[in-house]
């Protein structure tokens, strides 16, 4: 049976590894903690500094939906125009910003749990890239045993290769042993 990555073996690593990264991953998410704050990056533009700017106190997020607004109505009128989608998706973007700029996350945690998570994550990545090697166990075996029939093509040489001392004759035509 193949496993990970086509090699022998390999499987029981790269699942092993893959569950540890994935707690490591679910204990990481469970200690964060997001908020929004008040204004966002375009709406704090709008208001300007401490929230007395150009368009003063009265700025909701309500203006941030006119772009989107105006480009949706204009596709309905004609869906050719392209300035209708440019304006569509200008309007998208702008609400997305606005929406992640106002998101904030806090981490609510021990050092001790952070250094724990980051050991199994790392041991996790580790199991799981070290399930595609050729070099497990079992592929060792197999290639011991290969080379143990004599396989030529295995790399090792079986036949007895005649040594430099016996190999070299003597003056007197006889070899020495």
């Amino acid at each position: 049976m193949k496993g990970s990555g086509g090699t022998d073996g390999g499987l029981g690593q790269f699942l092993i590894g893959f569950g540890l990264a994935a707690l490591a991953v679910y204990l990481f998410f469970d200690s964060v903690r997001v908020i929004t704050t008040g204004t966002g990056l375009v709406s704090g533009m709008l208001r300007g500094r401490g929230g007395h700017g150009q368009m003063g106190d009265t700025t909701s997020m309500g203006i941030l939906f006119v772009p989107f607004f105006l480009g949706v109505f204009s596709l309905f009128v004609n869906a050719r125009q392209r300035w209708a989608w440019v304006l569509t998706y200008f309007g998208i973007a702008v609400l997305a910003v606005e929406v992640i700029s106002q998101i904030r996350f806090f981490v609510d945690m021990k050092l001790i749990h952070l250094l724990l998570m980051l050991i199994l994550f790392a041991a996790g990545c580790a199991l799981m890239f070290r399930s595609y090697d050729e070099d497990t166990p079992e592929a060792l075996n197999q290639l011991s045993r290969t080379s143990d029939d004599g396989d030529p093509g295995s790399g090792v040489q079986t036949e007895a290769t005649p040594s430099p001392q016996t190999a070299a004759p003597t003056s007197g035509g006889e070899a020495r042993t």
